[in-house]
């Protein structure tokens, strides 16, 4: 039987990859690369399109964007027009393809695929801010949004319902998210954790660790930096803050002790030393995967994090890092405090580089292929 989306073989069949939006190289776009290298000849529909903030492996594709990227300012306001998305995305014309594979975390899987072209959608997850995160999102948003929000969301929630039921195969990025999965669609999905690049990670020499705890990510407020910032003010210990944006580190800053560096957007390499070098990476927010975590193990380093979320695929409680039960500065400094007393971090890069190893590209990729396996025998 050839394998699916097997290089090694010749797969005649024509696919589509369906991306919320390509504006930016996250996590996200990280999956949708490795979908790349699984379908080489691959066309790409998207809503909005970036060209000049993708990589080029994903520019080399025929890249087709919905209507919304012809609307004003669609680059830098696509969100704006989440209400019109379902529409567009019901208007794209995907008769010619023989297999549909969507990555949603925004309005992706309710295209219609042709009858005899199996759809697996890859769940990153179900949009928070129409169902778990709606109330924290409305909280924040501006009047206008706030008054408008719930007559939007309501409909939004009933395409969201009412599409899930065009997929075919549902896969989730984490148990977590196949939680919300069943929650919200009322489907089953297999998890397959995404691709994390930890060849590019080494791990430094006992003798070059150095006496700072880092925190790596964008500084949004879910990440919870600020639970950081404020447990290391209070212990004295050196953290290291790598990500942006410059407005969030002014906002953050007048929480800080002395000890804490605001490092800015660090370059790739800046980042691997960092992460080779640091006593422990902390993790105090609540992600549906996290990437950053299974980095920093690659890199040999553990991780103090918050028990709850996709970090409990990732990382290993008492072996590969520590998890405090709530996020609260006096749990965060309790986790330091037993992390110290414990000698992990002098004794476990072995075991966070193992740890690491089962979130390759190829495990991602194998997956995929049985996923797919499943619809399409």
């Amino acid at each position: 039987m050839k394998d699916i989306g097997d290089s090694a073989t010749t797969d005649t069949r024509r696919v589509a990859l369906i991306h919320y939006w390509l504006v930016g190289m996250r996590g996200g776009e990280k999956v949708l690369e490795s979908l790349c290298r699984m379908f080489p000849n691959a066309d790409i529909y998207t809503h909005v399109v970036d060209p000049s903030n993708l990589s080029a492996t994903l520019t080399k594709h025929k890249i087709v964007e919905s209507r919304i990227g012809r609307l004003p300012f669609a680059k830098r306001m696509y969100q704006k027009y989440l209400p019109l998305m379902p529409r567009a995305l019901e208007e794209l014309d995907l008769s010619e393809y023989d297999l549909v594979i969507s990555s949603e975390a925004g309005p992706a899987k309710g295209i219609i695929a042709p009858p005899n072209a199996p759809h697996l959608c890859y769940c990153h997850s179900p949009m928070r801010y129409l169902w778990d995160q709606y109330h924290v999102y409305r909280g924040g948003a501006g009047h206008l949004t706030k008054l408008m929000m719930p007559q939007l969301t309501h409909r939004l929630r009933q395409w969201d319902v009412t599409s899930a039921a065009r997929v075919d195969g549902f896969v989730a990025n984490s148990n977590f998210v196949a939680k919300r999965i069943e929650k919200y669609w009322r489907r089953g999905a297999d998890v397959v954790h995404p691709p994390v690049a930890i060849d590019q990670f080494t791990p430094a020499e006992a003798d070059d660790i150095g006496d700072y705890y880092l925190w790596v990510g964008e500084l949004a407020p879910y990440k919870r930096p600020d639970l950081a910032i404020e447990a290391f003010a209070k212990l004295g210990r050196k953290l290291e803050i790598i990500g942006g944006p410059s407005s969030e580190v002014e906002r953050l800053r007048p929480l800080a002790g002395p000890n804490t560096r605001f490092l800015g957007k660090a370059s790739w390499d800046v980042l691997c030393e960092k992460m080779a070098r640091c006593k422990a990476l902390i993790f105090p927010g609540e992600e549906d995967f996290g990437i950053v975590p299974v980095e920093a193990m690659a890199a040999g380093r553990p991780v103090l994090a918050y028990g709850s979320g996709g970090i409990l695929d990732t990382v290993i409680d008492a072996k590969t890092g520590l998890f405090f039960e709530e996020q609260t500065v006096d749990a965060l400094i309790d986790c330091v405090e037993r992390f110290e007393a414990s000698g992990l971090g002098e004794n476990g890069a072995q075991d966070c580089v193992a740890q690491a190893r089962k979130f390759s590209e190829s495990h991602f990729q194998d997956g995929i292929r049985r996923s797919l396996e499943k619809i399409t025998a």
